[in-house]
């Protein structure tokens, strides 16, 4: 949505009408993942993408009719195998793509959410058209659907409906400003993440020492907890091998929602600091959420190497995957998150 709100706040402006094509469903792989958006304005001008361009020109001709008075459509497109080397997929599938014409109060709300960064679902019933939005903290079955992080078919009450998940970007909070949070931190900016890197020394928590980071914070742990709030749509990583810094940041990780709380060090200081954990009242059982070390096996050594080792593990956690090689798995190639 983010992608697509200029031309659509341009084309609201002047008074056009506009049609949505968006992505709710994916069957083996697809060119785009469920929730991408299509607009066709009333002049007939195109922005985002629902297939990397093999059935645009359907989905196009659909949106027209929409605009032109007609109903809103469910269309389901099989993509053959030529059609998906040709936009990059290793083979075709299907995919389910909803068009309408969204109300104007509708737009105008999500306009506002996605400015803001905030959260919220639109569920829209795919056999009447109608729809409705929910901001996060207004319904919690809503919010259920928020913290799945993504966009789906659900059936609610009898009526199937796609839930279209808005939010922020996901964020990374690195604590310890060593060489690995600046190469975490480009790492995760690079696909689109919000970096933000901590630590209470001063003198390393600086922007040149941490260019990547969108955020630097000099706080204490608690401190700077408190001021980031992790959601369930944040990473944490603790670098600091410190006992001082390691413990109540990762005492305090622990009682958010944060998806990922990882630290880094080695095996055997990895059961030092359990037990120390354990003395600060941390149950066992929420022990088992920290990934530590952390990281995925790939040999890493430098502060790169090892970034992407733990980007890599991040990725996996939030996609619920094992992480393993992909000629192993028997599962789907590509997943669903926000």
């Amino acid at each position: 949505m983010r992608e697509i709100l200029p031309e659509l706040d341009r084309w609201r402006s002047r008074g056009d009408r506009v049609a949505m094509a968006r992505v709710v469903a994916t069957r083996r792989s697809a060119p785009r993942p469920i929730g991408s958006k299509l607009i066709v304005s009333a002049q007939g001008e195109l922005a985002g993408s629902v297939s990397g361009g093999c059935v645009e020109s359907e989905v196009v001709e659909a949106a027209r009719e929409v605009l032109s008075g007609g109903e809103p459509q469910l269309l389901t497109f099989g993509i053959s195998d030529d059609l998906a080397l040709s936009v990059g997929l290793p083979c075709g599938g299907e995919i389910d793509v909803w068009v309408d014409e969204p109300a104007p109060e509708l737009l105008d709300q999500l306009g506002e959410i996605v400015r803001r960064e905030s959260w919220a679902v639109v569920l829209t019933d795919l056999e009447n058209g109608t729809s409705r939005l929910f901001r996060h903290g207004e319904d919690p079955v809503a919010d259920d659907l928020i913290r799945a992080g993504h966009g789906r078919v659900v059936e609610l009450e009898g009526r199937r409906l796609f839930a279209d998940v808005f939010g922020p970007p996901p964020r990374l909070l690195v604590y310890g400003a060593v060489d690995t949070a600046d190469a975490l931190c480009a790492a995760a900016r690079g696909l689109g993440w919000h970096t933000i890197a901590a630590d209470a020394r001063a003198r390393f928590a600086t922007p040149e020492r941490l260019p990547h980071a969108d955020e630097v914070i000099v706080a204490w742990p608690e401190e700077t907890l408190a001021q980031v709030q992790p959601d369930h749509a944040t990473a944490i990583v603790v670098l600091t091998h410190d006992d001082k810094f390691d413990v109540p940041m990762l005492v305090g990780a622990l009682a958010t929602d944060a998806f990922y709380v990882g630290a880094l060090g080695s095996r055997r200081n990895q059961e030092r600091r359990r037990e120390r954990l354990l003395e600060a009242g941390v149950d066992e059982s929420a022990l088992e959420r920290i990934s530590g070390p952390a990281g995925l096996d790939i040999g890493a050594h430098s502060p790169a190497e090892t970034a992407l080792s733990i980007l890599a593990e991040i990725m996996a956690v939030r996609a619920g995957r094992d992480g393993g090689r992909l000629k192993e798995s028997s599962g789907r190639i590509h997943a669903e998150v926000g």
